[in-house]
């Protein structure tokens, strides 16, 4: 059985009539269902290990934040290790659906901007998330690491540059090299920007796709973005 959730106060009342303004409050207590109690006890996890790290977190800090014994912790995910890796896993799903779901269509140096966007935008939104994702994971999850992440997203982007470097006649046997070149530049500045947030987000992905397209010999001194995305 869950335990108590929220609490919500009523006045009391009696037999001889309504409560006054100076009779006592009657607490009344609201249960969560089983499914509304995991998905607290996840984002108390998920803000919990964002600050603090895995080994920093305990069971009984997660407990005290949403008001139930340790218990129901381990009732829901066997322990403090279950539960950071399903708040893991979520993370790593969200964010490998973000990037190759923005990765639609158009011109290559686009398709560049869509993806350095996408992950700057996960940074922006899922702060948390983020921080999770880039520590060093003390727990085995289905998906990986993030590195293993990042990988699976240069998949995605080695297709698209083995069909351009084809029609560009290039050897399309070093799409697989290019793309984890690619991801991994806009990765590793996704996890400075995480701290520093300046520039803004668009400024950040403008300089990404100057470097990734021009090379460091064509750089552009005042890079602009080509796509529909502008901030």
């Amino acid at each position: 059985m869950e335990d108590v959730a929220t609490d919500s106060s009523t006045r009391a009342t009696s037999t001889n009539g309504p409560a006054g303004p100076d009779r006592p409050r009657r607490t009344r207590r609201t249960r969560m269902t089983g499914a509304e109690r995991r998905e607290q006890l996840l984002d108390i996890g998920r803000t919990l290990f964002a600050e603090k790290g895995f080994e920093g977190t305990s069971v009984e800090e997660i407990a005290a934040k949403a008001g139930v014994s340790k218990p129901v912790v381990y009732e829901h995910f066997g322990g403090k290790e279950g539960l950071y890796a399903v708040v893991v896993d979520r993370e790593m799903r969200s964010l490998l659906d973000g990037v190759t779901g923005a990765l639609t269509a158009g011109h290559p140096r686009e398709l560049l901007e869509q993806a350095a966007f996408a992950l700057l935008d996960y940074i922006e939104k899922y702060t948390d998330g983020f921080r999770i994702l880039v520590r060093d994971s003390p727990v085995a999850q289905s998906t990986g690491t993030f590195a293993s992440l990042i990988s699976d997203i240069a998949t995605q982007v080695e297709d698209i540059l083995g069909l351009e470097f084809k029609a560009r006649g290039f050897d399309p046997k070093l799409a697989p090299l290019y793309a984890q070149a690619l991801v991994g530049m806009v990765a590793l500045t996704g996890q400075w920007w995480l701290d520093v947030r300046k520039p803004k987000k668009a400024e950040v992905a403008a300089h990404l796709v100057n470097l990734a397209w021009h090379g460091l010999d064509g750089l552009e001194q005042k890079p602009r973005l080509i796509g529909h995305r502008k901030s």
